[in-house]
């Protein structure tokens, strides 16, 4: 199939490019490079079944394609806190372009949303089913309610005119490709233990989280995206496991073979206490499950890191 992935240079849209190619699939990855990197796609170049196409995803020309997948966002809060207006674009007028463009070439589009959709939940673990708890003005609003939008939109477009479209939730989610800087909590803390440099806690660290390692991610979101049964549902993909902040740095330590220090200090504000997924729906339609647990997936992380080495700027 011809898949069009924007935002696929990312830390995820990168690692999808791969997986495509590597199945036989000829990919279209489009990206402005605002939190990407041309270096993450750049082994990828010489293949023949691969284009790279360096254009915001807002005024993406029209391309011909069976399947779209939309990573085209900010996704980390260093990224959305300093960019909230192109977060914003790329979740509205981006979206708007791609389903245009789905709508024109009949292909399945795939947009990739957000935990982040369920804000600070009150119900837990969070379904489908839940609507959230966000706050529209916060310090994540730019992008917690731009993806909500997204998920308007797509749902309106495909009632509208008949548009394909699905929608994936997507979990925390680590692993090769991440940049150390991006501000999220696995590298962060991984690179800190790594350089011997203290891990920094917000808060008491009792929140939680659920991390699921990228390729976990990626099976379940190509297992949506090729699959046509799958237009106008909604799905959430992460791993079930949850960690407070403390266990999680506690384990990065082990795998790390690191004495860094933990240090707290305040915590963010609008941070979610707690974040787990309900992946029944996904068990019972795809029977998926993620398959790398916490300690491997670190343990894979940090020998991506390594093998970078310290000249590769993330």
């Amino acid at each position: 199939m011809r898949v069009l992935v924007a935002g696929g240079a990312g830390f995820v849209g990168s690692n999808v490019c791969r997986r495509l190619l590597a199945d036989g699939h000829e990919v279209i990855c489009l990206d402005n490079l605002l939190t990407g990197a041309r270096r993450n796609v750049a082994d990828l170049e010489s293949q023949a079944a691969f284009t790279f196409l360096e254009a915001d995803v807002a005024e993406a020309p029209t391309i011909e394609a069976d399947v779209i997948l939309h990573l085209a966002s900010p996704a980390s809060p260093v990224d959305y806190d300093r960019l909230p207006l192109e977060t914003m674009r790329a979740n509205s007028l981006g979206t708007w372009r791609l389903l245009d463009i789905a709508a024109a070439t009949g292909a399945h589009l795939t947009y990739v949303s957000t935990s982040e959709a369920y804000g600070d939940p009150l119900v837990h673990p969070q379904p489908e089913t839940y609507w959230g708890n966000v706050d529209p003005i916060g310090p994540r609003a730019c992008y917690d309610e731009s993806k909500r939008f997204g998920e308007a939109l797509v749902t309106s477009m495909r009632r509208v005119n008949g548009v394909r479209a699905s929608i994936v939730r997507v979990f925390n989610t680590y692993g090769p490709a991440m940049r150390l800087d991006d501000g999220r909590v696995v590298p962060e803390m991984l690179g800190a233990a790594m350089t011997g440099r203290p891990l920094v806690v917000h808060g008491d660290g009792s929140q939680t989280r659920s991390f699921q390692y990228v390729t976990d991610l990626i099976d379940g979101l190509l297992a949506v995206a090729f699959d046509d049964g799958s237009v106008g549902e909604v799905f959430n993909v992460g791993n079930p496991d949850e960690f407070t902040m403390l266990e999680l740095a506690a384990e990065i330590l082990r795998v790390a073979g690191s004495r860094s220090p933990i240090v707290h200090v305040a915590a963010r504000p609008g941070d979610p206490q707690r974040r787990r997924p309900d992946i029944g729906k996904m068990r019972a339609r795809y029977g998926w499950e993620p398959k790398i647990a916490l300690a491997e997936g670190l343990r894979l992380t940090a020998d991506w890191f390594a093998a970078a080495g310290p000249s590769r700027p993330f």
